[in-house]
């Protein structure tokens, strides 16, 4: 039986610096096919964190965002027409595996998103291999395509075989996803992340799932990850689909699972096997303000092991176990 290691489980090693500031540190990184990002955070495709006005202020913050395919083609090519009027240059648009692929990516591509990501819950899995076919014969080298989500270091190496560019990692990790509950597979998310990061090809890899803090981006930066996708810690913002709703004295959003019963209902009018939850989160106001105290966490976590870039980083990142006593050391711990 394998062993695996979650983000709890692990903490960085310190190590020397001579960075005298923490805006010594970049963030840029190469995302192939389209522009660079000055920020490895990517807003996740779901109906209730990714829409125009997300993916607009993520490539304003550095990062960028995809937006959601739970909606009729002509609403997603609205969508991405408004985020480019806007002045994005890095658009992503999800789309599924099903006889509307080649329609939903054309005509988001002719509005001008630049970035498809092939969005299904097993990215090891032959339709997969025939969708990212289909966009790179479409397409050729003109758009990046994205696809997963995996856990194996077999699987990472298929897609990237089959032609993707980037490729999403972790299987059932999110906040609101309850596919190990249901179907019983699935790796931590840094387990996946460390597990794909020993592929000899050049393929992107992002992690997507189970992320709480900066700290736990760090982490996955240091074990191999370029980006990270993030659903949790960016719902409630004011940049999120959906309206306010007053629950229990709080103003509140809905946040949920794309695979969850309401959210199946919503976009398919039925529900088969259901892999997510739907949930009220507090409303948190600007996603910028969530971002840069991100960022802030980042930058310091390189820094702490005495690194510039993220690639330096991942050069010198070392990982150290932590018993359940260091974890409860770890929290913040003072009594009244």
């Amino acid at each position: 039986m394998i062993q695996t290691i979650s983000f709890d489980d692990v903490l960085l090693l310190p190590q020397y610096s001579d960075i005298m500031s923490r805006s010594e540190v970049s963030l840029t990184n190469k995302l192939t096919n389209v522009n660079d990002t000055h920020l490895p955070i990517i807003s996740s495709p779901m109906d209730t964190i990714t829409e125009s006005a997300m993916a607009v202020i993520m490539e304003g913050l550095g990062g960028f965002g995809i937006i959601h395919r739970y909606n009729t083609i002509e609403k997603q090519t609205t969508l991405v027409s408004s985020a480019i009027k806007s002045g994005s240059k890095n658009v992503g648009v999800a789309v599924g595996v099903g006889d509307d692929l080649e329609q939903r990516a054309v005509s988001a591509v002719c509005a001008g998103a630049n970035i498809i990501c092939v969005d299904v819950a097993h990215g090891h899995h032959v339709k997969v291999k025939y969708a990212i076919k289909v966009l790179r014969n479409t397409f050729g080298r003109d758009i990046h395509i994205m696809a997963g989500n995996v856990a194996t270091l077999g699987a990472f190496n298929d897609l990237s075989d089959w032609g993707a560019d980037s490729i999403r990692v972790s299987i059932g990790g999110g906040s609101i996803c309850s596919t190990r509950i249901q179907t019983g597979h699935g790796i931590p998310t840094l387990q996946a992340v460390l597990n794909c990061s020993r592929s000899d090809r050049d393929t992107l890899l992002i992690a997507d799932g189970g992320i709480r803090s900066s700290g736990d981006i760090v982490k996955a930066l240091g074990a191999g990850a370029d980006y990270v996708i993030l659903g949790s810690l960016l719902a409630g913002t004011d940049e999120t689909p959906g309206e306010l709703v007053h629950s229990k004295g709080k103003f509140m959003k809905i946040y949920r699972g794309m695979a969850s019963k309401e959210a199946q209902l919503d976009w398919r009018g039925k529900f088969s096997s259901y892999e997510g939850i739907s949930h009220k989160v507090p409303h948190k106001g600007p996603v910028e303000d969530v971002i840069n105290d991100l960022k802030i966490g980042i930058n310091s976590g390189l820094s702490y092991s005495g690194a510039r870039t993220i690639k330096e980083f991942q050069a010198k990142a070392t990982f150290v176990k932590q018993s359940l006593s260091s974890q409860r050391e770890s929290l913040t711990h003072i009594k009244d």
